[in-house]
Order: structure tokens, then sequence, then C-alpha cells
């Protein structure tokens, strides 16, 4: 890896588009996504932490922040596959703590997701066309539930027009509000409408406008299902101007305590309050995006849709996220004080790019960033403190942008013209404009006395002392998209859409090197800062050294496209920017191998990159709207030392009309200060005039009453006094009164405690007399246990010699029989080996049919593996080749888009200058000859994409056949679907009767627990009744008591009732266990029969074949007599008889082997055929699963016959 590290600071961006985008970690930290990171930002203290996304990432989609805080899910797309990643917060820095990837359902991209109030679950939705909601465990990655997400499971549904629902907020578990594009509000209760609201804007007599509840209803409402989806912010955005006038759509809902907060049309929220005893909110106050002073159309400026919201974990600040890149802050505590007017958001940080940064310029005295957008602003950050310094919206769009060194000018390329600008302290004003259109390239001297402007082809050279242009470089045939100064700014260098790289001598105007590669369109230029090495990156995937109009070098890319590129000052370190918006850190010289350190950075291409004069910061924008400010540091990890400590200017630029105004502005100020002055001193002597008079009022009044409080006083101390008395009395007598009791019980505990001890005497007497006897049980004990062990053994060796002797007769007995054994297996082999010599012919001669038959089938089976191999080639050629048509043609109408861009800029320009009317023309009609070519290709790419199609034509027929051979398939899966159908009803039945008998056995259960808490009642009243043992009276009545509360005529009813309840139960019992016995004897005789069907037809077979083995038997005999009758007829029976004897001695000898080997070879043929087949049922799901890519179609001829047919097939021909 490279040891050029760089480490990112801040960021000034923000991604509108990913769902959920912002949200609090804690009261004073933010989170929200910008470029391919997370960014926690701390309100108060104003720094940014970051949380980078996965490598290969294509951007973030949707974030979401688990209940208890401590758990960020982010989605992305990596290399076409979704996963979601799931941070830790809680640790510093945030680490990755679960990865969700592996799963086996279709999914794009999942657009949104939630975690469970316990925050172990975490729910996802997927993007059409599958839209599944997938319910994850995600602890242990494992996915619980997958649902699509389709109209029959919506469980709201509504009278009347269906509604698009655009956002949503759950109120309580129960509770939640909706709120959709036609500015209506919902409340679910359960599913139920409980409460509905329409918001409407209307433009009241002073043109401003003001939103106003029309309709509300407490009533239940039931709702149909809705009929569509709903749709993305894009879709939305793209509907009709004045519909959304009449209409404000609620894109953001957001909760607290005391309601909830909605967004109602463009730059607009509404905070509704419940109602006390009531279940509907009411409107409470209306707060708005302010306009803006710096934009070109103020009024315009606050019109943009809020997306998301959220409230501090305190509900006392609010922040909204708009669909132009912008984030807005309000505290609460001002919306209540601004109960009359609405209140106003405010920037949470300051005013962000809303679109592409095309324009990327520093400079050497202060620490300032110039950048330009598509959205028509300019503006200058100050990268030390990470503020926004100056901002200014303009009518056209600024594609280039170059700041003086001194930090006090910029030039900006804009659609219409090229401005030289000063940077004031509070503004960004024109002093003089050039007639330079679609300035796409500019870029100041390093020692600031020249700018170089591109127009095109053209480079234009400008002098800042007299501001007027010196010379035109022409040589270029294409655009020219990069220029860089050398060290003295002697030499410019270019690089264009041509494939050249010029070196230019801005002395003669003339190039003094050029390296042209036609088929490279370069996207960034850079020297070194010796000058001697130009670097060059473009579309070729390469990074060039050229030196002397020559390539010395190229290295890899490694399959992305580099977009811009920068060395610096030192030398040591090179920086690339990538197409897929990350940054690459390479030593200089260029390493050979793939050394480099890669930062996810941005989520779009990079468009521009710089390093500051000191090499301190890299800076880069791209295509996402974002600067990102980078640390650089080198190789030893350490920070790269300034070469020269120079402060930065603090100067700025101020006009003398500025001042002279702001002078006038603190006389005017100083004046109306001494006027508020004297009007406070005023206002102060009158107020303490009237204040006197009300102190001596008060003083009096509180004399007064002191002096009734002085007099109640004495009162209560006299009534204190006397209390105190008799409460001493009362206690003298008290206290007497306890030391007589505390006597009296000392007596009595005496002679208590000498009776407790003479019982205690008496029971350890007792204790050792129990010992005795115990020792003298145990002794008695053991001579009895000696001696019953003794008579014990001798019993079991009587025994044990009695098991001996019959043990050797029963082995006598195996001995004789194993003899027996012997000579039968004798006579059983002579027989089995005459037999087997019979059979064999038989059997080698099915052997040899198989044989056939299998070299037929592997034959087969060869031809469909070949044309199934050479089908699958064809559709990923057909594929292919689609492909890149399809490539090549969006290629095409790129050029042929921006070619037209080119031609409306030109015929523009030929209306404004007559001078250039010659030069224009030219090119027009050059453009216009490529046009003509262009059109022409792309003819022939539609003839060729009509014969392609023709070709598909026959391809989809096929597949119409193999769909038809599907569905028969099918026919048979819902036969076997049926009987497993009828197997569950069978279960189910049995399921039934289980229950009935543990609802049964639950119920005795429950009589026997009763019965045992009457017997524990029972026993603790005889209990109490037993301490009335000495008083017979007392004990009588309580044993009639006892008599009468447990001994009752019901209890008899009762005991009766339950022995005819089990007499029921048994005769209920016995019916059915009879119902069962005699369906299982239903079963037993059909099963039976069928059975014995099936044996008549084994002996038909059976008696067929031993009818077919006697045949041969009788051919065998007949052929081997009349073998021997030919041999006596040739003479050679003498001969022959020896052959014979030697012949059927290696034939015995076989015997026993052939089966085996038969049986082998039998057993390898049926293991090819079973190969065979599971080849095919793959082969099968494979062509199933490309069926079900959506947009592809299988070219097939022929369908495979089904597995079961061929099956059936191949047993019936072995047969």
């Amino acid at each position: 890896m490279s040891t050029v590290v760089a480490q990112s600071l801040h960021v000034f961006g923000f991604r509108s588009h990913v769902a959920n985008n912002v949200f609090f970690f804690d009261e004073q930290i933010i989170i929200f996504p910008s470029g391919n990171h997370c960014v926690k930002y701390n309100v108060d203290q104003k720094w940014q932490k970051f949380i980078p996304g996965s490598d290969k990432s294509q951007g973030m989609l949707a974030l979401s922040i688990s209940p208890n805080r401590r758990y960020l899910a982010i989605s992305e797309t990596v290399q076409d596959r979704p996963i979601i990643t799931i941070y830790e917060l809680s640790s510093i820095p945030c680490r990755k703590r679960k990865v969700l990837s592996n799963f086996d359902f279709p999914a794009q991209k999942f657009i949104s997701m939630s975690f469970s109030p316990d925050s172990k679950y975490l729910l996802t939705q997927s993007s059409p066309p599958e839209s599944n909601l997938v319910y994850w465990l995600w602890e242990k990655q494992k996915v619980m539930a997958v649902i699509r997400s389709d109209l029959q499971n919506n469980p709201i549904y509504q009278r009347g027009e269906p509604q698009n629902y655009l956002a949503h907020a759950w109120i309580t578990e129960e509770k939640i509000i909706v709120g959709t594009d036609t500015g209506k509000l919902f409340l679910f209760e359960s599913g139920d409408a409980r409460w509905e609201t329409s918001i409407m804007v209307k433009e009241p007599e002073n043109g401003s406008k003001s939103l106003e509840i029309i309709h509300e209803s407490e009533s239940l409402i039931e709702f149909p299902p809705v009929s569509s989806p709903v749709p993305s912010y894009e879709q939305i955005a793209a509907t009709s101007s004045h519909n959304q006038l009449l209409l404000p759509q609620v894109f953001a809902i957001a909760t607290y305590s005391k309601g909830f907060a909605c967004s109602a049309g463009p730059g607009r929220v509404l905070l509704y309050e419940k109602v006390e005893d009531k279940d509907c909110y009411r409107e409470s106050r209306e707060i708005r995006i302010p306009t803006d002073p710096q934009s070109n159309d103020p009024s315009q400026s606050d019109k943009q849709d809020i997306l998301c919201m959220c409230f501090s974990p305190s509900e006392e600040t609010l922040i909204a996220s708009t669909n132009k890149n912008q984030l807005y802050s309000i505290t609460m505590s001002l919306t209540e004080i601004s109960k009359g007017e609405p209140a106003h958001f405010e920037y949470l940080m300051y005013p962000l790019h809303s679109a592409s940064i095309l324009g990327l310029s520093t400079c050497i005295r202060k620490p300032l960033i110039a950048t330009c957008s598509l959205d028509r602003s300019v503006r200058i950050w100050n990268y030390e403190s990470n503020t926004l310094e100056l901002f200014k919206e303009y009518q056209e769009e600024a594609y280039s942008i170059s700041l003086h060194p001194s930090g006090h000018f910029i030039v900006v390329g804009f659609a219409d013209k090229l401005r030289l600008m000063n940077l004031l302290i509070d503004d960004i004003r024109s002093f003089k404009e050039y007639s330079v259109r679609g300035c796409k390239e500019c870029s100041f001297s390093n020692g600031g006395h020249l700018f170089a402007a591109v127009s095109g082809n053209v480079i234009h050279i400008f002098t800042t002392s007299s501001l007027e242009n010196i010379t035109n470089l022409k040589g270029h045939t294409g655009k020219v998209r990069s220029v860089v100064w050398n060290s003295d700014d002697s030499k410019l260098i270019s690089a264009g859409t041509d494939g050249a790289v010029y070196e230019w001598n801005l002395s003669t105007g003339k190039r003094e090197t050029e390296c042209v590669i036609k088929s490279c369109s370069y996207n960034s230029v850079t020297i070194s800062p010796d000058g001697k090495i130009i670097f060059a990156v473009g579309s070729d995937h390469t990074l060039k050294e050229i030196a002397d109009s020559s390539v010395l070098r190229e290295v890899s890319a490694f399959d992305v496209i580099y977009t811009a590129i920068i060395i610096s000052h030192s030398g040591r370190m090179m920086f690339v920017g990538t197409s897929v918006g990350t940054i690459r850190a390479m030593k200089y010289p260029l390493p050979a191998q793939k050394e480099f350190n890669e930062y996810q950075a941005h989520a779009g291409p990079v468009t521009k990159m710089t390093l500051t004069f000191d090499d301190q910061f890299l800076l880069t924008v791209a295509e996402d709207g974002c600067l990102f400010t980078w640390k650089v540091f080198d190789k030893d990890g350490r920070g790269i030392k300034r070469e020269r400590e120079v402060g930065f200017a603090e100067e700025v630029l101020v006009t003398k009309t500025d001042m002279e105004e702001k002078a006038q502005v603190m006389l005017e100020l100083k004046t109306r200060v001494e006027e508020l002055k004297m009007e406070n001193e005023y206002q102060l002597r009158l107020k303490d005039l009237n204040y006197s008079e009300k102190i001596k009022e008060l003083t009096d009044k509180f004399i007064q009453e002191m002096e009734a409080l002085k007099t109640k006083n004495q009162v209560l101390k006299t009534e204190k006094e006397r209390q105190d008395a008799a409460h001493q009395e009362y206690l003298d007598e008290l206290l007497d009164k306890q030391s007589r009791e505390l006597q009296d019980l000392e007596c009595c505990n005496n002679q208590k405690l000498l009776l407790e001890y003479e019982k205690y005497q008496e029971l350890q007497l007792k204790s050792q007399r129990m010992q005795e006897e115990y020792e003298k049980q145990l002794r008695d004990n053991d001579e009895t246990k000696s001696q019953a062990l003794e008579e014990l053994t001798e019993f079991y060796e009587a025994k044990l010699q009695e098991k001996t002797s019959l043990l050797e007769e029963a082995q006598e007995d195996v001995r004789q029989q194993l003899r027996e054994f012997e000579e039968t297996k004798k006579q059983i082999e002579e027989d089995e080996d005459r037999e087997i010599q019979d059979i064999k012919t038989k059997y080698e001669k099915k052997l040899r049919d198989e044989k056939e038959s299998n070299l037929r089938l592997k034959g087969e089976t060869g031809i469909m593996r070949k044309k199934f191999s050479s089908l699958q080639k064809e559709i990923e050629e057909r594929t292919n080749d689609i492909e890149m048509l399809k490539a090549e043609q969006v290629k095409l109408q790129g050029v042929i888009k921006s070619l037209e861009k080119d031609m409306l800029g030109l015929k523009r320009e030929i209306q404004e200058r007559d001078e250039t009317i010659q030069d224009k023309e030219k090119r027009i009609y050059d453009l216009k000859k490529q046009n003509q070519e262009l059109e022409k290709f792309k003819f022939v790419l539609d003839y060729k994409i009509k014969e392609l199609k023709k070709q598909i034509e026959p391809r989809e027929n096929e597949i119409k056949v193999m769909k038809e051979q599907i569905q028969e398939m099918e026919t048979e899966l819902e036969r076997f679907h049926k009987q497993n159908t009828q197997l569950e009803l069978n279960i189910t039945e049995l399921w039934q009767k289980l229950r009935a008998t543990d609802q049964e056995m639950r119920k005795e259960q429950q009589k026997e627990r009763d019965l045992e808490s009457l017997v524990r009642r029972f026993k603790t009243d005889l209990h109490n009744c037993v301490a009335y043992i000495q008083e017979p009276r007392l004990l009588k009545e309580k044993t009639r008591a006892l008599f009468e509360k447990y001994v009752q005529r019901a209890d008899m009813v009762e005991i009766a009732g339950l022995n005819s309840d089990l007499q029921q139960e048994y005769a209920r019992q016995r019916e059915h266990l009879e119902r069962n016995l005699a369906t299982l004897k239903k079963k037993v005789v059909k099963e039976s029969e069928l059975h014995r069907t099936d044996y008549v037809r084994i002996m038909q077979e059976n008696v067929s074949l031993i009818k077919e083995i006697n045949e041969l038997r009788r051919e065998l005999k007949l052929t081997r007599s009349q073998v021997f009758d030919l041999e006596s007829a040739l003479k050679l029976t003498k001969k022959g008889r020896p052959q014979e004897i030697a012949e059927t001695a290696p034939t015995t000898a076989m015997a026993p082997v052939s089966p085996t080997k038969r049986l082998n070879e039998q057993e390898e043929t049926e293991r090819i055929i079973e190969m065979q087949r599971l080849e095919i049922r793959r082969l099968r799901d494979q062509i199933q699963e490309q069926e079900q890519i959506p947009g592809f179609h299988t070219i097939a001829g022929i369908r495979l016959p089904s597995l079961i047919d061929s099956e059936v097939d191949f047993e019936v021909h072995t047969k």
C-alpha cells in the first residue's frame, strides 16, 4: 500500500434524496448523509466525524437509527447488489457491527428501513418490481419473514377515491398519522380512521399565501385499498404546478409530545396539537422557510419541498431537510413567542450547493475555496474556520471558476459571458465582462498576472493588469477539458476530448510539444513541479506520464476512469479522483504494482481536485454537490511542514460608496442612540415616582399586618406554655406505670426460665439413653448381616456348578449341528453350480441387450447435452450483442445531444458577434457533416436491430412450446397437492381429538387440585380444633362446625354426579375406540384386497419366468446332444472328451464369479443412468431460473421430455 495518507476533515454538502436523511444522535449531535459518508455533526462545537460507506459502494439509499440511539443502519448498493450495514454509534470511531448481504430473495435495492422498538429487529422495504418487506433478526443476520407489499396486504380501506400516501408517523402503538399528495391528513387507530383534515393554499388579498384547514371530520371512515404504490419524490415532483398550488403535498411528518409537525406545500411546516378530551388535532402554529436575498429570484427561493423532519430528544429543536440539499433548524420556544405571525427557519450550518459542482479553486494569501455549480451560484468557503464567507446566485449557469492568488478576485465562466469579479466584504461584484460563451475551464496563473479561459477548442489568454486579450491558442480539434500553468507561468498545458495534450509557449503562442492519442478523451491534466513531466488521465482507464511529446509510461486505473488528477508542490505525492467518487492517494514516482490508498469520498464522479499552496489540505468536489477537505500526511504519517511560515492576510476589499454609506448609517444610529437615551431617562424618572408611591402604600399596609401578627403570636405563646405543662404531667404518669409493668414482667420471666431449664435437663438424659439403645441395635444388625452373607455365597456357588455343566452339554450339541450344516452346505453348492451354469447363458444374453440400450441412451444424452450447450452459447452471444448495441446507441445519443447543445450555443453566438460569422459557419458545416455520418451509422444500427428481432421471433415460438410442457408438469404437481391436502385433513382431525382429550385431562387435574386444597383447609381447621382438647364443650362446638362445614348433602350429590360423569366418559371413550377399530378393519380389508391382486400378478410373472427357464434348459440339452453327435460323426469324440473335461473345470471355477461380475456391470449402468438423470434435472432447474429473470427469454428449439416419462420409458425398455 501507498505511504501517502489523506484524512477527511470537513464536508460542505448534503444528499437530500437519501431516505430518512437527518436525525438526532443526542441533543447536540445530528447525523446526515454527505457524499458517500454519514456525517456526525456537533451543532454547538461545529466539529464533524465521518462514517465512510462500504468499499465499491454506489451511494447510500436509506438510513435508520435504532430507538435506543446505539445503532445506525445504512442501505447501499455494492456492485449491483444491495447490502445493509449496521454500525455501532457508541464506539469511537463507529465500527461495523453486522453486514446483511446474504439472502435468497430477489431485491435490487432497499429504499426504506426501520428498527423495532427494542432495537433487535430491522424491517426493510425493497424497491419495485419486487417491493418486498423483509423482517430481519439483524444480530444473527437471519431473515425472519419476507412478504410482498402489494395491494392485497394493505390493511387500510377507504370509501370514495383512493389516496396516495406519501408520509406517516406513529403517535402511539395503536395510532398513526399519514399524509397524502392531495394535502390530506388521516389519523388511523388499529386500521380504522379516527380523524381527517385537509390543507389548502389560498391567496389572500395582500398576495401572500396562507394555509387554512377547510375540512375536519371526527366520524369513523372506512377506506378501500390504494390502487397505486407510493411514488418516489422525483415522480411526485413531475406533476403539474397548478395542482401543487391548490393541493400541498405532505412529504414529511414528525411527532412530538404535544402533537405532530407536517410539511404543507413548498417551504411550509404546520404544527398540530392534540385537543383535550378529544381524539383530534388542531393547527397551532406555522413555520416557513425564509426568502434568500442572495438568490437570483428571492420570491421563489423559499419554494423548497421539505423531505424529512426530526425533533431533538428534548423537543427543543426541529430540523428539516429540503429537496435543494439544504438543512434548516428552528428552536421550538421561538415558535411559541411568535404566535401571531408565522415563525421562520434558520440555516443549520450555511447555504449549500444543490447541484453538481463544476468549478474549484484556492488561493495563497487567504484560506479560501471558490466553487461554482449548476445551481447558478458562486460560493466562497473558508477551510480554516469551516464557514461560508460569501455566496451569490446568478441568472446563468456557472461552469468554471478560478481564484486569484491574492484572494481578492475571481474569474467565473458563465453560459453567456466570462466575468472578472471583486470579492468584497459582503458581496461579489463584477467589474469586467468578456464575450466568451460557455467557458468550461478557466485558470489564473501562479503569479496572478495572467488568466486563461477556454471557449470550445480555443484558449484565450488575458492579462490582469490591462484586462486585455493578449493571445488566443488554437490547435485543438475537440473541446479543451483541462488547462494547467507551469511553475514559472511561461508555459500552459492543455488537454481535450480530441485525445491531444499540448504544451504552449506563451511568448510565441505556439505549441512546443504535443502528444495525440485519438482513442482517448482526456479529463484532466497536471504538470510536475520541475515542469518536465506531464500527467494526464482520460477515458482509457490509464494514467499517462508524458515527456518530450511521447508517453513514457501508462499506469492502469484498475477498471475505473480517472476524472481528475493533482500533484503536490513538493512532487512526492499524487492524488486522483475516479468516476465512482473515490480518491486515490499514491506516492511519486508512481509504483508499478497496485500500491495506493483508496478512500470513499463522493457519491458521484469527481469533477475537480486541488491542493493548497502548502500541501496541507486536499480539496475535492463532485457531481453530488459536496466539497470535501482532506488533511494530507507524508510517508511517516506526519503532517507536511510548510515551506515558509507566512500568516494568512486579513485584508478585505470595500468600495468607497459602501464606506460612505456605512459612515452615514453610523451617524444616524448615533443620533438615534442619543435620542433613545434621553427618552429612556425620562421614562425611568416617571417609573421611579410611580414606584415610590406604591412603596409607601405597601409599607403602611405591612406595618398594620405585622402588629396584628405580633398580638396573635403572644396568644399562641401562652397557649403553648399551658399545653407544655399538661404534657409533662402526662409523661410522668406514663413513666411510673411503665416501671411497675417492667418489674412484674421480670418476675414472670425468671420463673419461666427455671421451668424451661428443668425440662432441658430431662431431655438431655433421655437423648443419652436413646443413643445407647441405637448403638446396641447397630451391633446386632452387623452380626445378622455377616451370617446372611455366608449363606448366600454357598447357595450361589452350587447354582454356578449346575450352570457350567449345562453349558458343556449345549456346546456338544452345537458341534454336532455344525457338522450337519457343513454336509448340507456341500450338497447345496453342487446343486447351485448346475443351476448357475444353466442361468448364465440366459442372463448373458440379457446383459448384451442392456449394454446396447445403455450405449444408445448415452448417445442420446450426449446429443442433448451438446444441443443445450450450443443453445446456451447462442443465448449468451445474443444478449452480449444486444447489450453492446444498446451501449453504443446510448453513447451515440449522448454525442448527438452534446452536438445539438453546441449548435444552439453557436447559433446564439452568430447573432451577437458578426465578426466571427465565417469561422462559426465553417464549424457548423463540419458539425452537420458529423451529424449526417452519425445518422447513417444510426440507420445501420437500426437495420441490425431489426435483423436481430427477426432472429428472436422463432426462439419465442420455441419458448411457447416449452411453456406448454411446463403446464403439463404443473397439472401433475396439482395432483400431488390434492393428495397432500387430504393427508393434512386427516392430521387436523387427529389433532382435534388430541385437544379434546387434553381439555378433559386439564378438567380432571383442576378437580384434583380443588380436592387437595379442600383437604389442606380441613387439616388446618382440624389443627385449630385440637387446640381446645382440654375444654370439652368448645371441642364439641368446633367439631359440629367442622361437620356442618365439610360434610353436607351437596357433597354426596356431587360424588354421585362425579360417578355418573365417569361412567358417561367411559362410555364415550369406548364408542370412540370402537369406531376407530371399525375404520381400521375396513382399511385392512381394502389393503388386503390390493395386496392380493399384487400377489397374483407376481405369481403369474414367476410362473412365466419358470416356464422360460425350463424351455431354455431343454434347448440347452438338445444343443449339447447335437454337438456330441456331430463330434462323434466327425470322429472327434476321443479328442473332445479331455477338452470337455478341461472346459468344464474352468466353467465350474468361474461359475461363482460370473454373477458378481454381471451384478457389478448392472450396478455401473444404473449408476451412470442415475447420474444422467441428476444432470438433466440440474439443467432443467437452470433453465427455469433463467426464465424467471425479468427481461431474459430462453432460446430453445426442443423442450426436454419430463423426467418421470423418461424413467418410465427406460423401465419398459429394460423389461
